[in-house]
């Protein structure tokens, strides 16, 4: 598709290896206190179970019910919504 980023072997490769670090996540705010100002994660780990509302790479908002303790989402995002996230201990890993 002509709208899909470009992502070269090197990048895949990079997003297949493991979280280099981590950084706990408040539900509503941007995730600023990444290592650039503006990051976008690979995955958020979920420490206590619940709903989580995110805004993805590319902008959309995405819905996760019943998200299990312990859990890591494998999706790469720009923040954790607020209004509607009940999940709790939330760990963003990149």
């Amino acid at each position: 598709m002509a709208d899909e980023p470009q992502i070269s072997w090197s990048d895949k490769a990079s997003l297949m290896a493991p979280a280099y670090d981590a950084f706990a996540v408040t539900p509503g705010t941007p995730f600023a206190n990444g290592p650039s100002g503006n990051a976008i994660v690979r995955s958020l780990y979920i420490g206590t179970a619940g709903n989580v509302i995110i805004t993805t790479e590319r902008g959309n908002i995405a819905t996760y019910i019943n998200v299990t303790t312990s859990f890591v989402l494998p999706i790469r995002c720009r923040g954790v919504i607020s209004t509607g996230t009940t999940a709790s201990g939330i760990v963003a890993l990149y």
